[in-house]
């Protein structure tokens, strides 16, 4: 799809430099911009490129002044990142922007949907459930009984939400992900086998929620596993049963929360951390990276480490701990010195 720097000037609210009519169709770097791109500059260490790209059109700030003959059109704007953001948000929008039913694909008759809805092919949507607005549903999704989806939502391929998960509106989950698989949830008998809990809960994913490729969110046992609102989950994370993980909390990739367990508000959790079942972590707590967390945390902490604990405390430790070959000879020299003069 092109456009003309004139209708993206007028998306953007800037001012045209150049050519209003010059059309792109695509998006790049400013270093890589080539013919029918649109670039931006608003690092001020890339302003060299402006005079080398081949970019039909380059965002900038209305205070950029050329010091050079230019071959591309300017859009001037008050802030060149927040106008670029606003373009790739757009972009995104009409790129996604399909609607309609493809065949083969399955609805249950007895499911409901909203307006404007996608269904890619080989989709399926089973008995009682029940789809909002603007809802996409892409290829090779699965979509369980009595599963609730809000507006706006979107579901990648191969996306599985097994039956009674609640979705709220504006959410995304991205291909490979699933939600409400059964917790790991065994017990043993006297022979050393297990015997399978039934897990007989849900999932509820609250409004404005991300759930990462590959992310995995399982139903809880009894109640409800819960993701509240504008929560961003990466790639490739284990959520267990009966979890819940509170207001735009942040998680990155590989991470795993054991079951039961509570994370609070606006916190910041680092790839590959590991949460142990059962404990409670606060508001606005930063966990970083490879960190084990096998406690409580309190509002406001910063953590590191394998068991973690305070994040300066682990950068004062963490000086001795690479001198400790050279502490233990030290120690062991002393020792021979006093066994010598005793």
């Amino acid at each position: 799809m092109k456009f003309t720097a004139a209708q993206i000037a007028g998306i953007l609210e800037g001012d045209i430099n150049g050519d209003p009519n010059v059309e792109v169709d695509k998006l790049a770097k400013i270093e890589e911009g080539t013919k029918g791109a649109i670039t931006f500059l608003a690092n001020p260490k890339y302003t060299s490129h402006i005079y080398s790209t081949k970019a039909s059109v380059t965002i900038v700030s209305k205070s950029f002044t050329p010091e050079e003959e230019l071959s591309t059109t300017l859009i001037k704007v008050e802030d060149p990142y927040k106008a670029f953001s606003k373009l790739l948000e757009y972009y995104n929008q009409v790129k996604l922007n399909k609607t309609g039913i493809e065949q083969p694909s399955f609805i249950s008759e007895s499911a409901e949907y909203g307006e404007n809805l996608y269904l890619g092919a080989f989709a399926y949507i089973g008995d009682q459930v029940k789809l909002g607005d603007n809802v996409k549903i892409f290829p090779n999704a699965f979509i369980g009984d009595n599963v609730k989806i809000g507006n706006n939502v979107l579901i990648f391929p191969g996306a599985k939400i097994y039956s009674e998960t609640v979705i709220g509106n504006n959410c995304v989950i991205h291909g490979g992900a699933i939600v409400g698989a059964d917790g790991f949830g065994f017990t043993p008998n006297e022979k050393g086998e297990y015997s399978k809990v039934p897990q007989t809960g849900n999932v509820i994913i609250e409004d404005n929620v991300d759930v990462g490729a590959g992310t995995t969110i399982d139903r809880a046992t009894l109640g409800s596993t819960i993701i509240r609102k504008g929560v961003k989950l990466d790639n490739q994370i284990q959520i267990a049963h009966n979890v819940e993980i509170g207001e735009h909390t942040a998680i990155a990739a590989q991470t795993g929360i054991a079951g039961s367990s509570k994370i609070g508000k606006n916190c910041l959790i680092g790839g590959q951390v590991g949460i142990v079942g059962h404990i409670q972590i606060g508001d606005r707590v930063k966990i970083q990276a490879q960190s084990g967390i096998g406690r409580n945390i309190k509002d406001d902490e910063v953590i590191q480490g394998s068991p973690a604990f305070g994040y300066g405390d682990y950068n004062k430790s963490y000086v001795h701990f690479k001198n400790l070959p050279k502490i233990e000879d030290r120690l062991t020299q002393v020792e021979k010195n006093l066994k010598k003069n005793g």
